[in-house]
C-alpha cells in the first residue's frame, strides 16, 4: 500500500509542496477553535465567539474562489504570499485589539478569512506538473485527502496546546506566523514559481460556466451538510453517553475512518470512468451514515463513526480528478477553490440545520439528517450523470507545454489542462 505514496514523496519537490501547504493551511484549519478560545479568554460570550467565528467562515468562503481566480490570472507567488501576509495581519490586529471595539474585531477576522490564501487549490493545480503521470496524480489527490484529515485532527490539538502553555492570544499569533512560513515555502519552490495557468477565455462566471463543475458543487454541498450535521448530532449523543470525552472520540473516529479509506483508495489504480466511481463512492458514503441512527453504546457508536468516515476521503480524491477534468481552461485553482467554499458552506448549513432538528425531535432525528443529505447528494449525481460523463472540449493539453511554452509536447492526460 505504501509503495504508491512513497513513489510520489520521492518525486522532486513533492514533500516540500505537501508539507508547506499543510503548514500554510494551519491558520485556516484552526481559526474557529482559536477564535472561540481567545474570545472566552477575553471574557466574551459564546454568542460573540460564534459570531466572530462565523464572520471568519463567511469571509473565507467568499475569498477562496476570488483569490483562486487571481492565482489563475497572475500566478501563485504574486497572490498566495501577499494574501497570507494580509490574513495574518488581520488576525494579529484581532489578537492585540481584543473584543473591546466590536466593529474592529469583526473587521479584523473578516479580513483574515477573506485573504486566506487558496493553498489547497494551488497544490492540486501543481500536482500534474510535479508528477507528470496520470496515475500518480490520482494517487496524489488521495494522499491530499488523507493529509486533510490529519491536518484537521492535529490542528485543534496544537491550538489547545499553545493556549494551555502560553495563552489564547499567543496561539492566534504563533499559528498565523507558522502559516505565513508555510505559504512562503510553497511559493518559493520552483514548481510554484514556474506554474502558469492555461490560456483562458474571458468570462465573468469563470469556472462556474462548467456544467460538470456545477453538478459536483451541488452534490458536495450535501456531503458538507452531512458532515456538519454529524458534528452537532454527536454532541447531543455524547451528552447522554459520557460527555466531552465521548464526543472527542466520535469526531476522531470519523477522521480515522476517512484516513483509512483514503489510504486504501489511493494505494491502487482504479479502472473504469471516474464519474461512475464517484457515484458509487457517494452511494456507499450515504449508506454508511444510516447505521448512526441505531445509536448504540459509546464503543459501538465509535466504530460506526469510523465506518461513516471510510468513504469520505475516497469520494474527495475522486471528485478532485473530475474537478480537474471539468474546470474550463485557465480556471483550475478557482475551480478547486469553489469546491472548498461549497463544502465549507454545506458544513455550516448542516450545523445550523441540525441544532433545531435535535431540539425538536431529539438525537435520533439529528442522525437522520446526514443520511438524508447523503441520499440527496447521490440523487444529484444519478440525475445529472450524463452531464459529468459528457466530453470536455479542449481540456487536454500537454503537461510540459503549460509550464514552458518552448518545450515539446509530452504525453497527454486529462488532468494536464491546468497544470
Amino acid at each position: 500500500m505504501a509503495a504508491g505514496y512513497l513513489e510520489i514523496l520521492r518525486s522532486r519537490h513533492a514533500v516540500r509542496l505537501l508539507a508547506g501547504t499543510l503548514v500554510g493551511r494551519l491558520p485556516n484549519a484552526t481559526a474557529a477553535i482559536a477564535i472561540v478560545l481567545f474570545v472566552r479568554a477575553e471574557g466574551g460570550t459564546y454568542s460573540l465567539a460564534g459570531g466572530l467565528a462565523a464572520a471568519y467562515g463567511v469571509a473565507n468562503a467568499v475569498g477562496q474562489p476570488l483569490l483562486g481566480r487571481l492565482v489563475d490570472l497572475y500566478g501563485q507567488p504574486r497572490v498566495q504570499l501577499p494574501a497570507a501576509l494580509v490574513s495574518a495581519f488581520g488576525m494579529a490586529v484581532f489578537a492585540f485589539a481584543g473584543t473591546g471595539p466590536l466593529p474592529l474585531a469583526y473587521a479584523a477576522v473578516a479580513v483574515a478569512g477573506l485573504f486566506t490564501p487558496p493553498l489547497e487549490g494551488g497544490l492540486r493545480a501543481l500536482w500534474p506538473s510535479v508528477l507528470g503521470k496520470e496515475g500518480q496524480v490520482h494517487t496524489a489527490y488521495a494522499m491530499d485527502a488523507v493529509a486533510q484529515e490529519i491536518l484537521f485532527t492535529v490542528g485543534p490539538l496544537l491550538v489547545t496546546l499553545c493556549a494551555s502553555l502560553w495563552s489564547a492570544q499567543v496561539a492566534l499569533l504563533v499559528l498565523n506566523v507558522i502559516g505565513v512560513l508555510g505559504a512562503l515555502s510553497v511559493v518559493l519552490s520552483p514548481p510554484s514559481r514556474e506554474w502558469r495557468s492555461a490560456p483562458r477565455e474571458a468570462h465573468w462566471l469563470g469556472a462556474l460556466r462548467s456544467p460538470g463543475l456545477l453538478v459536483m458543487l451541488g452534490a458536495f454541498l450535501f456531503v458538507g451538510i452531512a458532515l456538519g450535521s454529524i458534528a452537532v448530532a454527536s454532541i447531543s449523543y455524547a451528552d447522554d453517553h459520557g460527555g466531552d470525552t465521548v464526543y472527542g472520540w466520535l469526531m476522531a473516529a470519523v477522521g480515522l475512518g476517512a484516513l483509512l479509506g483514503g489510504a486504501v483508495y489511493g494505494a491502487r489504480q482504479w479502472s473504469g470512468p471516474a464519474e461512475r466511481r464517484l457515484t458509487v463512492l457517494v452511494g456507499f458514503l450515504a449508506v454508511c451514515y444510516l447505521p448512526l441512527t441505531l445509536m448504540p453504546g459509546a464503543v459501538a457508536m465509535t466504530l460506526l463513526m469510523v465506518l461513516a468516515g471510510v468513504f469520505l476521503a475516497p469520494a474527495l480524491a475522486c471528485v478532485f480528478v473530475l474537478v480537474d477534468r471539468h474546470a474550463p481552461r485557465g480556471t483550475v485553482t478557482e475551480a478547486f477553490s469553489w469546491l472548498v467554499t461549497t463544502f465549507t458552506v454545506g458544513a455550516s448549513l448542516g450545523t445550523g440545520l441540525t441544532g433545531p432538528v435535535v431540539e425538536w425531535g431529539g438525537t435520533l432525528w439529528g442522525f437522520v439528517v446526514p443520511g438524508g443529505a447523503g441520499a440527496v447528494s447521490l440523487l444529484v449525481l444519478l440525475v445529472t450523470g450524463r452531464v459529468l460523463a459528457a466530453p470536455v472540449g479542449g481540456a487536454v493539453v500537454a503537461v510540459s507545454s503549460e509550464n514552458d511554452p518552448n518545450r515539446a509536447a509530452g504525453s497527454r492526460f486529462s488532468s494536464g489542462d491546468r497544470a
